[in-house]
């Protein structure tokens, strides 16, 4: 499996669909669905049952998975940017870099 353009902890920008133009930070990556949870992005309605943690249950706003072809990476200086790999010179470790700005993305 190829590796992926966001990992858990970016700051991304939704680039299609109904959130068109929100940021958030990535909360978790499903590799196998090619999705993310964006913090308060995706927003469902979910009905839930009594628990422990909703002792009355009822309706639970939610992020739900995103594709991870409707998101961009956002750069240092806050631009959403493709994402790129290269070797670093310093280590000789795989890193991420942004194609518009140069600059690698920790």
């Amino acid at each position: 499996m190829a590796k992926l353009h966001i990992k858990k902890g970016d700051n991304v920008m939704v680039i299609a669909g109904n959130d068109k133009g929100s940021t958030g930070r990535v909360l978790d990556v499903i590799a196998d669905k090619s999705k993310a949870i964006v913090e308060g992005v995706n927003m469902v309605s979910k009905h839930t049952k009594p628990n422990a943690d909703y002792p009355n249950g009822g309706i639970v706003k939610k992020e739900a998975g995103i594709h991870l072809s409707n998101l961009k990476v956002i750069d240092g200086a806050g631009n959403p940017t493709r994402i790129g790999r290269k070797r670093d010179e310093n280590s000789g470790k795989s890193v991420r870099y942004s194609k518009k700005s140069g600059e690698v993305i920790k």
